[in-house]
């Protein structure tokens, strides 16, 4: 059976979390505790932080376990480190796209390239290149 994902997982009532964020009169890496959650599709949460404030409708976007919290702040450290790519603007795009002439690449349309190489065959095949 696969392990998992903590970081990811629904909160349960009585969880402790720590907040990712500051959030309304709650700074930073304040405790808390679940009280009760909500939604289906985005889960929300009512949290009882350290100090009384009670907050609802926190994302689980914004609050990690407190077993969690050491591994969540080198994870956010090594993105914030991580050399991040260029933006494009339309001048670029262009260039990088080679005029549209150019075989697309996995990584310029997000597609993965054993399917566009499968698409690629399929074209030769039909003649339709």
């Amino acid at each position: 059976m696969a392990a998992k994902n903590t970081l990811t997982e629904p909160f349960k009532n009585g969880e402790h979390v720590i907040a990712t964020q500051p959030l309304r009169g709650v700074p930073e890496g304040t405790k808390g505790t679940v009280k009760m959650s909500s939604g289906l599709s985005w889960l929300r949460y009512w949290v009882e932080f350290d100090g009384g404030p009670w907050i609802g409708s926190v994302s689980q976007a914004h609050l990690v376990r407190a077993k969690d919290w050491e591994e969540f702040k080198r994870r956010r450290e090594e993105e914030r480190l991580r050399p991040k790519e260029p933006e494009k603007t339309a001048d670029t795009a262009d260039a990088d796209s080679g005029g549209g002439d150019a075989p697309a690449t996995g990584a310029a349309s997000r597609v993965p390239a054993h399917l566009l190489e499968r698409s690629k065959q399929a074209r030769a095949r039909l003649g339709a290149s």
